[in-house]
This record gives C-alpha cells, sequence and structure tokens, in this order.
C-alpha cells in the first residue's frame, strides 16, 4: 500500500467500527425529515472526541486542518504532472499548484480553484488529494490559489488575491497547456464564496475573458448568517454556529462587512450575466439554505444552473470522500459537470 494512503485505510477502518456500532440505532434527522448518512454520522462521532479547532491558536488550527483532511479525504492519485509556483499578486506574490492530467503542451480546459475554511485554515495541502481526483477524472488543469488568510490578513484580501490569480490564469492559459476559452472557476465553502464573487467581479469590469463555468461546493453566499439552516443546523454537524463565529471573527472588519456583496454575493445588485452554475448542497449543512438562494437568484436573472441536493450529508463532505462512499460519489459528479460544462 502507498505510504501516504495508510493512515486513510486506518480511518476507514476505524470508521466502519463505528457504522457497524451505529447499525440499527436511530439517525439524526433534519429540519426537513431527511435522515444523516451513517457513515457521517460515525465520522462526527469520532471527530468529537479531538480538540474543536475555534479552541486552538490559528496557527495550531491550520496544522491540524491540513492533517485531519489527509485522514479522511480521497485516496492520493497520480497524475503526470503537479508543480508550485509564485505568481504576482496585488500586494506580494501568490502561491499556486498546478495539476496537469497529461503530458506536454495541450489547450486543456482549466478549473481554477480556491480553497475552503472559513479564510481562516485551509492551504494547496488541504485540497490536495481531492483536487488531483477532478484532475484525473475531468481532464483539466488545475490551477489552486494559495490565497491570504485572516486574522492576518482581513477581508478583503482573500477577494483580491483570488481575482489576481484568475486573471493571470486566463493571461497565462498557454504556458499552461489550457484554453482559456474553456475555464471553469470554483471552490468549496469560503471558496464557493470567492468564486461567486470573482464571477461577479469580472462581469462588473467587463473583463475580455471571463469563465464558462462557475462549481459552487456548499457556497457561503451571505456572511450575515440570518437564514433558517444556521439556526436549525448550527449544532452537531461540525460546522457549527461557534465554529462559524470563530471564523467571521478573525476574517471580517466590522459588521459593514456582511452587507459588502464581496463577502455576500448573494446581496449583489444584478446576478445576470453570469457563467454557468453548477452548485452542491448538504442537507445538515447551516449553509444550507443560502446556498439554495443564491441558486434560485441565478435562476431569476437568467443564469443556467445545475443543482445537486444531497439531503444526507454536511458541511465539508467534499473533502471526506475517503469515509463517505457517497461524498466521492459527489467529487465524481463535479468531475462530469466539468466535463459537460467545458467541452468544446
Amino acid at each position: 500500500m502507498d505510504r501516504s494512503n495508510e493512515a486513510l485505510h486506518l480511518a476507514t477502518r476505524v470508521l466502519i467500527g463505528t457504522v457497524r456500532r451505529l447499525r440499527g440505532a436511530p439517525l439524526p434527522r433534519n429540519d426537513r425529515g431527511e435522515e444523516l448518512d451513517a457513515h457521517t454520522a460515525a465520522l462526527i462521532q469520532i471527530a468529537e472526541r479531538i480538540p474543536r479547532l475555534s479552541s486552538q491558536p490559528t496557527g495550531q488550527a491550520r496544522l491540524a486542518s491540513d492533517t485531519n483532511s489527509r485522514l479522511v479525504d480521497v485516496p492520493f492519485v497520480g497524475v503526470p504532472r503537479v508543480y508550485d509556483r509564485m505568481i504576482p499578486g496585488p500586494y506580494g506574490d501568490i502561491a499556486i499548484r498546478v495539476y496537469a492530467p497529461v503530458e506536454g503542451p495541450r489547450a486543456l480546459p482549466m478549473l481554477v480553484y480556491f480553497h475552503g475554511g472559513g479564510f481562516v485554515i485551509g492551504s494547496l495541502a488541504s485540497h490536495d488529494r481531492v483536487l488531483r481526483r477532478l484532475c484525473k477524472h475531468a481532464g483539466v488543469i488545475v490551477v489552486a490559489v494559495d490565497y491570504r488568510l485572516a486574522p492576518e490578513h482581513r477581508f478583503p484580501a482573500a477577494v483580491d488575491d483570488c481575482l489576481a490569480a484568475t486573471r493571470w490564469a486566463f493571461a497565462n492559459a498557454a504556458s499552461l497547456g489550457a484554453d482559456p476559452d474553456r475555464v471553469a472557476i470554483g471552490g468549496d465553502s469560503a471558496g464557493g464564496n470567492l468564486t461567486a464573487t470573482i464571477c461577479l467581479a469580472m462581469r462588473d469590469a467587463k473583463d475580455a475573458r471571463r469563465a464558462r463555468m462557475q462549481m459552487l461546493v456548499y457556497p457561503a453566499t451571505d456572511l450575515r448568517r440570518i437564514s433558517e439552516s444556521h439556526r436549525t443546523l448550527g449544532h452537531g454537524y461540525l460546522l457549527d454556529r461557534e465554529l462559524i463565529s470563530w471564523f467571521m471573527d478573525r476574517y471580517l472588519r466590522s459588521k459593514a462587512d456582511e452587507l459588502d456583496w464581496r463577502g455576500s454575493p448573494l446581496l449583489a445588485s444584478d446576478h445576470r450575466d453570469l457563467p454557468a452554475a453548477w452548485i452542491t448542497v448538504a442537507g445538515f449543512d447551516p449553509l444550507r439554505d443560502e446556498g439554495e438562494q443564491y441558486a434560485a437568484k441565478l435562476r431569476e436573472a437568467g443564469v443556467r444552473v445545475e443543482m445537486q441536493y444531497e439531503s444526507s450529508l454536511i458541511h465539508g463532505f467534499f473533502a471526506m470522500g475517503g469515509v463517505i462512499p457517497r461524498a466521492a460519489e459527489v467529487v465524481d459528479a463535479a468531475a462530469r459537470a466539468l466535463v459537460a460544462g467545458l467541452s468544446s
């Protein structure tokens, strides 16, 4: 067995044992009467035994997040070329990681990806495995962006970095082996927030080249946190109100930032003329309602939307495919959506 997958194999065995112990016990139901996935319920039980991220210093929480992601994410897969480099940003260089599904110059479709983590945690390492899988299964060049994190760099630093990196990727598509006319922008959670915001910003700036598709994985679209799911699902499903507040206290400069469309893309005055969207939300996620509300806003504005609703899963599932079979299936569904959305 590849050493990089040994920890995942052990975590899976522990999880399977917990699932067996839960067998026959009633599983939680959400406010819509939907039942929690059994593997997810087992993972929550295991996670309750480790220190909460919000109880740790920021640097320690980041290390814990990167370590935990390797324990539960999809197995490591090799792709022909992976390399890191620095690109110019508005306030210094930005680190990126590029994944190529084939060797040599090809005009392949490209995905510019922003990781999740509440704008405070997350890194190129935390999302490495899921991006390898998307690269391989969708046949896309992936450009992962290591944008600046809070509290060292508060709002709108992440937005500024992601916009600069996306424009760089378009301008340098040929050298990356990518086709600038077949580009998707995507991200999960905070990364989904940044994806929606960058699509809006590039439209408003009338950029000559813009994304053909946006991939929003349980996106944060309204930093006011006022939707019903924040109340009904704000405890017991890993991402809870306390952790969300911990993130927002570090990211936002003041309450006024909650009303800025760059932080809350749901509040933008106009959602017309945006890239087609593939959106997935989870039934046990405090961000569920705002993800659905954003899909509705896009549809009302005439944007083509494909919604994948995962009734039995929780926030963060996109990086849990190594121990939650349904989560891995959704990652593969995202890959198929990229193939369909970026076909020539």
